[in-house]
């Protein structure tokens, strides 16, 4: 960052704004939402700004501009609409000692304003350092959709209410009691509408010492599906569920920048399995999400793709109901779904493919693999996953079951992720192509079947890279 975003305090203190043209007037509206002393500096107003100072919300100065204009102003803004008139008083301003913000000219300015989601006492600042003010309000209208407007008053009546809970509520029961607050009951009603409910249920959880038995369920394990990859393909739920963890437990291909939505206080514990050792074996990764829920921690299970498509997600959550421990799943974009995005294709179309299976290239505990050929029936997209070792067993299986040489396969490592690698070959020489190119797991063959008369879509976005 070249600049630190911190709030300033305006109680007591001036804003100066130079200038009373339209610009200066944007300004106005902007620091008319703070509690400061607003100072409008010019010859002559326009007539909103006319009309702000006749009713007293702002005071007009007319005199000269000099360096006494600047003293104790907690925020200065040269919006003269003339270049070389705002760096004049932006200089003169610096020298005072003050804050300068100097409209179109970034490269004078010591503060930059914000895109502002006000809900105040909760007001969210979006910037750009200078460089994308466009984008910063596309940012803004986003958060205004996801926050309820009326939200700010909900964080005004909590925060009345911080001192009793502060005596009310035992120290190791309030981060379980404000989760409450915001995440649950009180919140809901508030967005409803409802104000009173949501103060009485506020008001009752603090007389009672803390939320409700059952409000907050004590060692809740989230097996959060962290997408194929990329860090914006995570879903907005395992976001939540992250910024709640108190520990997360995650797996050996998360990506680094996706652990940083985690909250930054939250425990951080590796369990990935390396192919060929032994350090995590699942039983002992069981025992690790089973210890931590039962200490009552909100503990986070992070896995790859979805957690419920070949992530042992379901031996996981058997030995969490063994231990009597409450869990959900958060499901995530699987990797089937990233590969098909990658090539620019379907995983079904209409007339041509319409059934998907999602199988994987590894036998099964007696060492028995898979009948793949019993799958790919005609109209079937076959998605294999961490297949690409077994490319010559599955090659061998198909052709064997009397599957055409020419059949479309294709195989994408890392789909979601900016090295994705991407292959295309037949079944004939599939085997020979995957040893050739390199590919590596983690990675998904694709094996399509389409029925003998295909009405599939022509027009298909090109992949990034194509090796054969």
């Amino acid at each position: 960052m070249k600049t630190f975003p911190m709030f300033l305090k305006t109680s007591g203190k001036r804003i100066v704004i130079l200038g009373g043209g339209e610009t200066a007037a944007q300004k106005c509206r902007l620091a008319l939402k703070t509690d400061a002393t607003l100072v409008v500096a010019a010859p002559a107003l326009d007539l909103e700004l006319a009309g702000l100072a006749a009713t007293g919300r702002i005071e007009h100065h007319r005199g000269p501009i000099t360096p006494a204009l600047f003293e104790g102003a907690a925020l200065v803004f040269a919006a003269t609409g003339c270049r070389g008139a705002d760096a004049g008083v932006a200089a003169l301003a610096k020298a005072a000692g003050a804050v300068v913000n100097v409209v179109d000219a970034p490269e004078l300015c010591d503060a930059f304003t914000p895109s502002i989601v006000d809900r105040d006492p909760l007001v969210v600042a979006i910037g750009t350092e200078g460089a994308a003010p466009v984008l910063a309000r596309q940012v803004k209208t986003k958060l205004e959709e996801i926050l309820e407007p009326r939200l700010g008053d909900f964080v005004a009546l909590a925060g009345r209410l911080r001192d009793a809970v502060a005596q009310r509520v035992p120290q190791k029961k309030r981060r379980a009691f404000w989760r409450w607050v915001f995440a649950e009951a009180p919140r809901r009603a508030h967005a409803q509408g409802r104000e009173r409910d949501a103060a009485k249920l506020l008001k009752e959880a603090i007389e009672a010492g803390g939320a409700p038995d059952g409000a907050i369920a004590a060692g809740m394990v989230s097996l959060v599906g962290a997408g194929p990859g990329a860090r914006d393909l995570i879903t907005l739920r395992g976001v939540q569920r992250l910024q709640e963890a108190d520990v997360v437990f995650y797996d050996r291909l998360i990506d680094t920048e996706v652990l940083e939505l985690a909250r930054r206080d939250a425990e951080r514990i590796y369990v990935g399995k390396t192919p060929g050792a032994a350090d995590w074996p699942q039983d002992r990764i069981n025992a690790v999400i089973v210890a931590a829920a039962k200490q009552g921690k909100r503990v986070v299970r992070l896995k790859c793709g979805d957690p419920g498509v070949f992530a042992r997600g379901a031996e996981e959550a058997a030995a969490l109901d063994a231990a009597g421990l409450s869990w959900e799943i958060v499901p995530g974009v699987t990797a089937a779904s990233a590969a098909a995005s990658e090539l620019g294709r379907f995983l079904t179309e209409r007339d041509a493919v319409d059934t998907l299976v999602l199988t994987t290239g590894h036998a099964s505990r007696d060492g028995t693999p898979p009948r793949w050929s019993e799958q790919l029936k005609p109209g079937v997209t076959m998605a294999i996953y961490m297949g690409v070792g077994a490319a010559p067993e599955i090659q061998a299986e198909l052709l064997g079951a009397g599957l055409p040489e020419g059949l479309e396969v294709e195989v994408v490592s890392r789909a979601g992720s900016p090295d994705a690698q991407m292959l295309r070959a037949t079944l004939g020489d599939m085997a020979r192509a995957v040893a050739v190119s390199g590919v590596a797991n983690p990675a998904i063959i694709l094996v399509r079947r389409p029925k003998p008369v295909s009405l599939s879509l022509s027009r298909r976005a090109a992949p990034r890279a194509v090796a054969s």
